[in-house]
């Protein structure tokens, strides 16, 4: 069970109704949706519906359309952020709700902040019901508003606005006084602005408790005119006068910097009601000024030093109830991490810190892995953040750490994980990251994500680079990720391309006589590409794969685990009827005969010879040697399988029996017979529970019945069967006492 439980229902509702759109909805005239049939929905949900289509990102000019029968669907707390919506959607669906909060952030689709503010000034109960606004990200125009000679209603309309945030806009200093006429504003961000002076703040110095003015770059005051106009905000509780350390060269910032050295030491004079000050970034800060500062506030409740230098300061750890962002601990860290989302600037030195906090941790911390998640989700096209917090993820989740954290967070983390892949192809150390991450058994077999996806990914990354280490990780993520495919998946990834490509690996290594984990993983990602997947088999002779099998068989007679894989893919071209002409070859035959009948070699070796054997001498019609010499294989299956002792490891795993039902058949010699029952009885004794319901469905019990019963059947071949049909039989009087799963694919 997952440590975070399971989804709540009305989130699962959500998210089916969701899916359910098309079916649910009928079209106006001008293409957008409109449920065909609702009940009135609990306002909180209608609230929920609308985030859930944001966050599957299915919110858009058409979908947003439902949101227009106001009755049934009323929204209060409304985010579109990061969504297409055009003004003409928004002004039809969301104005003529009674909205308290809205949240319009990094809108696409051509939206202004003149839109929404005119949009929402139009709905007389706007007016006043609205408290929260965030167009963080967007293109003013107020010119817009101005329409012969005269304005329409601005933000100063909203009257019941009390928080605003029109950060990382082109907001000018003519918007920012109509804002600061708005009676009951309290919390104001207007970072990265065009604003070029904070003068207007005055007119609401009774009432904002909180302003925001990270990193104004355009800002043109002198360190005593913004002095004085700070110090006479009386009601202000929190100041975010931080700066963006990267962009800042040292003649820059330097009158923000002194500002914020007068606040410091002259502290409490200037604003007595201060409990919370950011001034991370700020390069000429001093642990003097800080102690000072700390000592002179007990209600201090936070204190931004990321990226000052002062986060060591002795006086910060003795305030029990500080929140401090900084590099001095982890907590300091992690704290900036979560206050800093939206700001790439700081989320990549937390980064930087966080990588270096938890290079030799040995305990499992979910709360910082959800952090670093959320700072790439956050800044999705920075490869600075994403170079880090890759690199911090493996840290999380390195060696037993992932199996203690909460599968749905790993699910999240590796997805993103393939996102980065995605985005950065091109950038060598994103890409080690990355795989170095995924190269965890547990996240590749037990941790839910798109598999495909990631093997593509891969697969096209080992195409293209020829690192060893790089190489060797990425073979051994392929090797286990196919055999998780299904097998139209498996069949899209076994094209040539791949197929070379993993051959040529293993044609590099038998070269210089190497046994290594590259090559092992390379043969298995072959042997499982090649699994009941005859196009890919037709790939790999085309591709000369044969030959060079041919030449590992004999080059590595010493090596069981290579010869393994090797006849485990030549069992799988046998099984393919059109391609074993290609295995009628004496030389080739004789070999693996020899490997059959050599009982110095491991079980597991012998099973794979047999069971090409098998495969191509059960078809009389299509035996193109010597019959003399057929007749030899087919005494020495017999004998050498009567040989063979049950194995206790798992050898290896089917997708289904179906390549055996020809083996099965009463009128095929006993040796073939033999290995085919031989080798349900070995998967079946290992996992009795997956393996019975897969001979039930495919006629393989009816078929060991009937050899069973058969009065031509050898007793050894009865002996086997029946107690394979035992087991089941068994399995079936007790059922749901067995809660085993089988992997699928080859080790």
């Amino acid at each position: 069970m997952d440590a975070e439980g399971p989804q709540a229902l009305c989130d699962l509702c959500m998210a089916q109704v969701c899916r359910s759109l098309d079916v649910l909805c009928s079209r106006r005239a001008d293409g957008s949706m409109s449920l065909s049939w609702a009940p009135v929905f609990p306002q909180e949900m209608a609230d929920q519906l609308l985030r859930k289509m944001a966050a599957k990102e299915i919110l858009n000019d058409t979908t947003v359309g439902i949101f227009r029968n106001c009755k049934e669907l009323r929204l209060r707390r409304a985010s579109i952020r990061c969504c297409p919506v055009s003004a003409e959607a928004f002004r039809l669906a969301l104005c003529p709700h009674r909205l308290q909060e809205l949240d319009a952030s990094w809108v696409s689709g051509g939206l202004t902040v003149a839109n929404i503010v005119s949009g929402l000034a139009s709905n007389p109960e706007c007016r006043a019901s609205l408290q929260r606004l965030s167009l963080n990200g967007l293109h003013v125009d107020w010119q817009s508003l101005v329409v012969d000679g005269g304005t329409h209603d601005g933000f100063s309309s909203l009257r019941g606005l009390r928080t605003l945030n029109l950060a990382n806009t082109d907001l000018t200093d003519a918007v920012l006084e109509d804002i600061c006429t708005l009676p009951q504003l309290e919390s104001l961000d207007i970072s990265c602005s065009a604003v070029t002076k904070l003068t207007a703040l005055l007119n609401c110095k009774n009432t904002l408790r909180s302003l925001t003015v990270h990193r104004l770059r355009q800002l043109d005051m002198s360190p005593v005119r913004l002095l004085s106009v700070l110090s006479r905000l009386h009601a202000l509780r929190h100041l975010d006068f931080s700066e963006d350390h990267f962009a800042v060269d040292d003649s820059d910032g330097r009158d923000g910097d002194e500002t914020v050295r007068q606040i410091l030491e002259e502290s409490p004079k200037v604003l007595p009601s201060l409990v919370s000050l950011d001034i991370s970034g700020r390069k000429r800060i001093t642990e003097t000024a800080v102690r000072a500062f700390v000592e002179a506030r007990g209600g201090l409740i936070f204190l931004g030093l990321l990226a000052t230098g002062a986060s060591s300061c002795d006086v910060l750890s003795s305030h029990e109830n500080l929140k401090v962002t900084g590099e001095a601990n982890g907590n300091q860290v992690c704290e900036a991490l979560r206050r800093y989302r939206d700001r790439e600037c700081f989320i990549r030195e937390a980064l930087v810190h966080l990588y270096n906090l938890t290079t030799d941790i040995d305990k499992p911390q979910p709360d910082m892995l959800k952090l670093v998640l959320s700072g790439m989700q956050s800044h999705p096209t920075s490869l600075h953040v994403h170079l880090v917090a890759t690199a911090c993820v493996f840290n999380l989740t390195t060696q037993d750490l992932a199996e203690e954290m909460p599968v749905s967070l790993l699910s999240s983390t590796v997805t993103q994980l393939l996102y980065a892949m995605k985005t950065f192809p091109n950038n060598q150390q994103v890409q080690k990251n990355c795989l170095l991450a995924l190269c965890s058994d547990y996240i590749l077999q037990d941790v839910p994500f798109d598999k495909y996806l990631a093997a593509t990914l891969v697969i096209n990354w080992l195409r293209s680079h020829e690192d060893p280490t790089l190489q060797r990780m990425a073979v051994a993520v392929i090797s286990i990720l196919v055999s998780k495919l299904s097998t139209k998946e498996t069949a899209q990834l076994g094209k040539d391309v791949f197929i070379m490509k993993l051959l040529a690996i293993v044609q590099q290594k038998a070269m210089d006589g190497v046994v290594d984990s590259t090559l092992r993983f390379a043969l298995s990602a072959l042997w499982n590409l090649t699994d009941e997947m005859p196009a890919a088999a037709l790939n790999f002779i085309e591709c000369q794969g044969l030959e060079l099998y041919e030449e590992v068989l004999e080059t590595y007679y010493t090596e069981p685990s290579i010869q393994q894989k090797v006849l485990g893919l030549l069992n799988n071209i046998a099984e393919v009827e059109m391609l074993q002409a290609d295995l009628m070859e004496k030389d080739l035959l004789e070999h693996i005969l020899g490997l059959l009948q050599d009982t110095q070699l491991d079980v597991g070796v012998r099973y794979f010879a047999g069971g090409t054997l098998a495969q191509l001498a059960s078809r009389s019609e299509a035996w193109t040697l010597d019959e003399d010499f057929r007749s030899t294989i087919l005494e020495e299956l017999h004998a050498s399988i009567m040989t063979w002792t049950q194995l206790e490891r798992e050898m290896v795993s089917y997708r289904s029996f179906r390549p055996f039902c020809p083996l099965l058949q009463t009128w095929q010699p006993s040796g073939v017979q033999l290995w085919a029952v031989w080798a349900i009885h070995l998967v079946c004794s290992q996992n009795t529970s997956h393996y019975s319901s897969m001979m039930e469905n495919e006629g393989v019990t009816e078929l060991l019945r009937a050899l069973a019963a058969h009065p031509d059947t050898h007793d050894d071949i009865k002996g086997l069967s029946g107690s394979i049909l035992h087991m089941v039989e068994q399995l079936r009087s007790h059922s749901g006492s067995s809660n085993d799963q089988a992997g699928p694919g080859n080790s």
